[in-house]
């Protein structure tokens, strides 16, 4: 049985097969994502890991909704990777929102922002899970929060949001709302009984650290 099955658009999946942690996985192109789905059912494997784009794409949502809605599958842990950054680490199941957790959690670890001006020195920070219901402000529009770190975050919004999309955030738990500007580095439509709403990825461009930090400390109180 495979520990981890792969999908991706053809002319990436060689890219991303490199990577040590992903080149035992059972692997299938973007095309082939109803074998993909079939393979998952018989096989049962530990991880399904979608290339960023494919999970942004509607097929992409497709696919998760497919598998979210097999309750056989509620164990599986999906992760979004990208050919330039590491594998997406395991990492806590985000807790249930009130807005209804799916059957099937997705794990999801977004690629951070390059430091000192390097894009391929891509680094990651901790995230933390967030426990509670916690608000924040993607465009004035509300989102939830479900986990952060210093150098970006993860939302559920019922406003779209699409992948490269430039963001203004507002923090609101602080006496002083901390307010700075990010692009969504991926975004799923999900489709749960309570209506339609996109989780998204967040990349911090200019938060201050030691403020997110802060935010952070406030929120785990």
């Amino acid at each position: 049985m495979p520990r981890i099955v792969l999908i991706a658009a053809s002319e990436r999946l060689a890219a991303l097969q490199q990577n040590p942690d992903l080149s035992e996985a059972e692997a299938f192109t973007d095309a082939e994502a109803l074998k993909a789905l079939d393979a998952i059912a018989r096989q049962r494997p530990e991880v399904v890991a979608l290339e960023k784009m494919f999970a942004a794409s509607a097929r992409g949502a497709a696919f998760l909704n497919r598998i979210k809605a097999n309750p056989a599958l509620a164990a599986l842990e999906v992760r979004i990777v990208e050919s330039n950054t590491d594998y997406a680490r395991p990492q806590p199941r985000p807790p249930a929102t009130s807005g209804g957790a799916s059957a099937a959690a997705v794990a999801i670890e977004a690629p951070s922002l390059p430091t000192g001006g390097d894009r391929n020195a891509k680094r990651r920070a901790a995230r933390v899970g967030v426990l509670k219901n916690i608000e924040v402000l993607i465009d004035g529009n509300p989102a939830t929060l479900i986990d952060i770190s210093v150098r970006g975050a993860q939302v559920v919004s019922l406003s779209s949001l699409r992948p490269n999309q430039r963001v203004r955030m507002s923090l609101l738990e602080l006496a002083r709302p901390l307010r700075f500007n990010g692009v969504v580095a991926w975004a799923l439509f999900e489709m749960p009984k309570e209506g339609p709403r996109y989780r998204a990825g967040i990349d911090f461009y200019d938060a201050n650290p030691a403020e997110v930090t802060r935010f952070i400390e406030a929120i785990g109180e």
